[in-house]
């Protein structure tokens, strides 16, 4: 029997899917009051504050839009180490 939790297969291509934690699953692990390293805290920090200081940047209803968009794409599919490095520092 094969086990499907790891063996992700299309067709007749087999291929992994890379495991990480994006900012959208710290917060689910953290609203479910399960505990986060430092690192993790510091990652939703800093990406809460690179959240807001890109919207106030817009200038147009259609342009937040755009951004708040793009925004939500990479809290749920960048791994949440990006957020460590300095040019999200603010």
């Amino acid at each position: 029997m094969v086990d499907k939790s790891t063996n992700n297969c299309v067709g007749q291509n087999s291929f992994r899917l890379k495991k990480f934690l994006s900012i959208n699953d710290l917060r689910d692990k953290e609203f479910g009051e399960l505990d986060l390293t430092p690192n993790e805290r510091l990652a939703l920090k800093n990406f809460d504050r690179f959240r807001i200081t890109e919207l106030n940047k817009q200038q147009s209803e259609s342009a937040f839009h755009a951004k708040y968009l793009q925004l939500q794409v990479m809290a749920n599919l960048t791994p949440y180490e990006e957020f460590l490095k300095e040019d999200y520092f603010f």
